[in-house]
């Protein structure tokens, strides 16, 4: 059973750091994609990023280039998304996300989920 359990939320400041991780678990990273998808209030969900290891290519939302990076250690099957420069506009719940071989830029496409982990940026 895949399961992932995300983790790093929390409150920071404008401009301030956060890490996030998502401890994944049920399946290798060889097979799947796994990523973050975000969601604020009133809002549509977002993709954040995302790395398939099947072609080995990361994807980044516009919004977040340059200031999130996404990186995973395989040998604790964990993926962590460093963000730095946050925004206010970066506040919602992220999800860690999975699924088999490639990335998509719909929520949709994923059908596991982990729980959510709250990010709020205070201006």
């Amino acid at each position: 059973e895949v399961q992932l359990q995300a983790s790093g939320g929390g409150l920071v400041q404008a401009g301030g750091s956060l890490r996030l991780s998502c401890a994944a678990s049920g399946f290798t990273f060889d097979d799947y994609a796994i990523g973050w998808f975000r969601q604020a209030p009133g809002k549509e969900r977002e993709g954040v990023s995302c790395m398939s290891s099947s072609d080995g290519t990361t994807y980044y939302a516009d919004s977040v280039k340059g200031r999130f990076t996404f990186s995973s250690d395989n040998a604790k099957n964990t993926v962590y998304l460093p963000m730095n420069s946050l925004k206010p506009e970066d506040t919602a719940v992220y999800y860690c996300v999975a699924r088999a071989y490639y990335c998509s830029g719909s929520g949709a496409d994923f059908g596991s989920w982990g729980q959510g982990t709250q990010v709020t940026v205070s201006s």
